[in-house]
C-alpha cells in the first residue's frame, strides 16, 4: 500500500521566531494582563495619593490660617491676604457661598499652592496659602517609580511566561510530530504521554495514541484477511487450473482458461502482498548493469515499449528479480490503463516509465497506490494490485518509486535506485 509523504506545515513548527506559536500567544496574553493590572493599580494609587495630598494641603492651609488669625497682634498679617483680588476666584466664590473653603492653585506649575479662606465676622475675607511643591514632586516621583518598576516587572514576567509556556508547547509539538508520523504510515508511533494526567494535552495525546492503535489493528486485520483469502483460494485454484487444462479445445475453453489465469494472477498478487505486509521478503542484492535489467524486463513482458537510453546508465546493487517485477508491473499498468506510446527511459540510476494516456488519478498521487482501487474510470479496469506490488518490492530493494503526471499529459512512474557502492547502506538506513 502506497504511503503519501506528510505535508509540511510551517505553522506547526516551534521555532523561536514563529510569532504564531502558542508560546508567544501566551506571553502576549500575560503581557496584556500585566499591563492592564499595572495601569489600573497605577491610576488607583495616583488618584488616592492625589486625594490624600489635597486633603493634607487643605488641612495645613486651614491650620495656618487659624493660627495667623488667632495671633494676639491682629495687625500682623503672617501671609494672610484680605484683598479678594489677590485670592483665586474659585476660593472667593466658595468662601462667600459657604463661609470657608480651600482651593488648590497650580497656575504656576513650579510653585503650586493650596489656599484656605474664611469669612470674618465683619464680612471681610481672609485667606492664606501654603507651598505644595514638595507634595507635587513626591507625587511625580511616585508615578515615575510605578511606571519604571511596572516595566521592569514586565521585562521579567514576559520571558518567564514564554519559558513556562514552552513545556506545553513542546508537548503539543510532540503530539503533532507523532500525528505526522502516523499519517506517513508509521503506525507504531506514539506520543508517550500516557503517564501524565489531568490536562487537555494529555487527553489529545491519549486520543492520538488510541487512533494509532485502532488504525494499526485495522491494518493488521486487513493484512491477515488478505493473507487468509489468498491461502484459502490457492488450493481450489490449483484444481481449477488443472481442470481447465483437461478441457477439450474450444472457444469456451479458451474463455475459461483466460478467466482462470486472471484469477491465478490475482491470487499470486494477494500472496505477494501478504508477504510484503508481513515483512518476510528480503532482497538478494548484487551489482548489475541497470540497462541490461531493463532490456531483459522489456523482452520478458512481450509488450510494445520504446527504450530510451540517457546519459551514462549506471551499475546498481539490487535484486534483479524484484526489480524485474517492479518494471514489469509498471509497463503492464501503462499498457492496461494508459495509452501509447509507452516510453522507458534509463538515465544514470533512474528508470522512468511513461505513457501518453489520461495520467494517474489525483487520489493515487495524493495517497499512493491502494489495493483494489484503480482510481479514475478512464484509466481502465483492474484490481489495483499491480502498483501496490511494485511499491512494496521497490521498498524491499531500497529503491524509491514516485508517481506523477507529465505536463503534456500521461502517467509517469520514476524508479530511483541507489548506486552499487551505497545501496546496502541505504537499505539498512531505511
Amino acid at each position: 500500500m502506497g504511503i503519501p509523504e506528510p505535508r509540511f506545515d510551517p505553522g506547526t513548527r516551534g521555532g523561536l521566531l514563529n510569532w504564531r506559536s502558542l508560546r508567544w500567544k501566551i506571553a502576549l496574553l500575560v503581557a496584556t494582563a500585566c499591563c492592564g493590572i499595572a495601569l489600573t493599580v497605577g491610576l488607583l494609587v495616583h488618584h488616592s495619593t492625589y486625594e490624600w495630598s489635597m486633603n493634607d494641603g487643605a488641612a495645613r492651609a486651614s491650620t495656618a490660617l487659624d493660627t495667623a488669625l488667632s495671633a494676639e497682634d491682629s495687625s500682623r498679617t503672617d501671609g494672610v491676604v484680605h484683598a479678594s483680588g489677590e485670592m483665586p476666584a474659585d476660593l472667593v466664590r466658595m468662601v462667600r457661598e459657604h463661609g470657608a473653603g480651600a482651593v488648590y492653585d497650580e497656575m504656576n506649575e513650579y510653585r503650586p499652592r493650596m489656599w484656605a479662606g474664611k469669612r470674618m465676622p465683619d464680612g471681610h475675607l481672609a485667606a492664606i496659602s501654603v507651598d505644595m511643591t514638595s507634595d507635587q514632586l513626591s507625587r511625580r516621583a511616585l508615578d515615575r517609580h510605578m511606571w519604571k518598576y511596572s516595566l521592569a516587572a514586565l521585562a521579567v514576567i514576559v520571558p518567564l511566561s514564554a519559558l513556562a509556556a514552552e513545556l506545553p508547547n513542546r508537548r503539543l509539538r510532540r503530539v503533532a510530530r507523532t500525528a505526522r508520523r502516523i499519517a506517513s504510515g508509521d503506525l507504531a508511533a506514539r506520543t508517550e504521554e500516557g503517564g501524565r494526567t489531568g490536562d487537555e494535552i494529555t487527553e489529545i495525546s491519549v486520543t492520538v495514541d488510541s487512533m494509532a492503535d485502532s488504525l494499526q489493528n485495522r491494518l493488521r486485520s486487513e493484512q491477515r484477511f488478505t493473507a487468509d483469502v489468498a491461502h484459502e483460494l490457492r488450493t481450489p485454484l490449483m484444481g481449477l487450473v488443472t481442470s481447465a487444462e483437461l478441457l477439450p479445445e474450444s472457444e469456451a475453453t479458451d474463455l475459461v482458461r483466460n478467466r482462470v489465469q486472471v484469477l491465478r494472477t490475482l491470487v499470486e498478487d494477494l500472496l505477494e502482498i501478504s508477504r510484503l505486509d508481513a515483512g518476510v521478503e528480503h532482497a538478494d542484492l548484487r551489482p548489475v548493469a541497470l540497462l541490461d535489467v531493463v532490456r531483459d524486463s522489456l523482452a520478458r513482458t512481450g509488450l510494445d515499449a520504446r527504450l530510451i537510453v540517457g546519459a551514462a546508465p549506471a551499475v546498481v546493487e539490487t535484486d534483479p528479480r524484484r526489480l524485474d517485477r517492479v518494471l514489469a508491473n509498471l509497463i503492464v499498468n501503462a499498457h492496461r490503463h494508459g495509452a501509447g506510446p509507452i516510453e522507458v527511459t534509463v538515465v544514470g540510476t533512474t528508470v522512468v516509465v511513461r505513457d501518453h494516456g489520461s495520467g494517474f488519478p489525483g487520489s493515487l498521487l495524493a495517497e499512493g497506490p491502494q489495493r483494489f482501487r484503480t482510481g479514475a474510470a478512464e484509466r481502465g479496469r483492474g484490481h489495483g494490485l499491480g502498483l501496490t506490488v511494485a511499491s512494496g518490492q521497490a521498498r524491499v530493494i531500497g529503491a524509491s518509486l514516485l508517481f506523477s503526471n507529465a505536463v503534456d499529459g500521461g502517467a509517469v512512474a520514476t524508479i530511483r535506485l541507489p548506486r552499487a557502492a551505497d545501496a546496502t547502506e541505504l537499505i539498512q538506513d531505511g
